[in-house]
């Protein structure tokens, strides 16, 4: 049976790519306020990056805001990203940034949501109300989560940082248990990019995980840095979602192959050593 980072890697593999495009249509960014401007800027991002993309990556908040038509465009862009998959023959991975969090029946619907009504392949999720609050999602077997271990936002250490009794920090805790947790190869890890150290010490706590790496270019962090701190030795383990540094790009289709080519190059780069 497939599951979710089998999938994934074949992609990588298809697209030589770590690369995964944020679909983030921020209203200043849109010529109009409206759920149409947000589906018009999102098909263009599809359209043109997917041969560079490893995934897509689409902020539910930016279509949210629209109401229940921005729920519509959301569900079109992932159609769009469908059917440009098929076209090229390699289907390409749709992430949810969602960051959803909650138990029981509200986790289901949560999880039904996503992976039935919208028909995404994974989905963020903040793990702090325990395993049983990602258990529902967990059940989709060829779907994947990406719990939030670490983030790249500055605010992040007033709670991930926080040292236990054993000494170690809560995200490190969070990362051990992912790990454990990952019997049917469907969890993986927020880990900020602007954490390189921090990234470090993840990757040393949860060997085998895929990371979702924020926060490279606008939040500051440093591309080689990222790479280096998170790959595993075969050169796979770190997705690198990018939004503005392609969006607002004068060619964002040029954009995306640039950047894709860095990374590919820094990737090489560090495992011929």
């Amino acid at each position: 049976m497939e599951t979710f980072f089998s999938f994934l890697e074949k992609r990588v593999d298809d697209s030589s790519s770590l690369l995964c495009v944020g679909l983030d249509p921020h209203v200043s960014d849109l010529p109009s306020p409206t759920a149409a401007s947000a589906l018009t800027f999102s098909l263009n991002l599809v359209k043109q990056t997917a041969r560079y993309a490893a995934a897509f990556k689409p902020n539910a908040a930016f279509f949210e805001v629209f109401g229940a038509e921005g729920w519509t465009a959301l569900k079109q862009v992932i159609e769009a990203i469908r059917e440009e998959s098929d076209r090229m023959g390699s289907r390409i991975p749709i992430i949810l940034d969602a960051k959803r969090g909650d138990i029981s029946s509200t986790a289901e619907a949560y999880a039904q949501s996503a992976f039935e009504s919208l028909g995404v392949d994974c989905i963020t999720l903040n793990p702090y109300l325990g395993k049983d609050s990602i258990a529902p999602f967990l059940g989709y077997d060829e779907r994947g989560v990406f719990l939030l271990c670490k983030t790249s936002n500055p605010g992040s250490g007033d709670l991930q940082d926080v040292k236990l009794e054993t000494g170690e920090a809560l995200h490190i805790h969070v990362a051990k248990l992912a790990q454990t947790w990952n019997t049917r190869n469907n969890i993986g890890l927020v880990v900020g990019a602007t954490h390189p150290q921090v990234m470090e010490n993840v990757r040393t706590a949860a060997p085998s995980l895929w990371f979702l790496a924020p926060g490279v270019g606008a939040q500051g962090g440093e591309l080689k840095a990222a790479l280096k701190a998170g790959l595993r030795a075969d050169g796979k383990g770190v997705l690198l979602p990018m939004s503005r540094a392609i969006s607002r790009a004068e060619n964002p289709g040029k954009a995306a192959a640039d950047i894709r080519d860095e990374i590919l190059h820094i990737t090489r780069e560090l495992k011929s050593r």
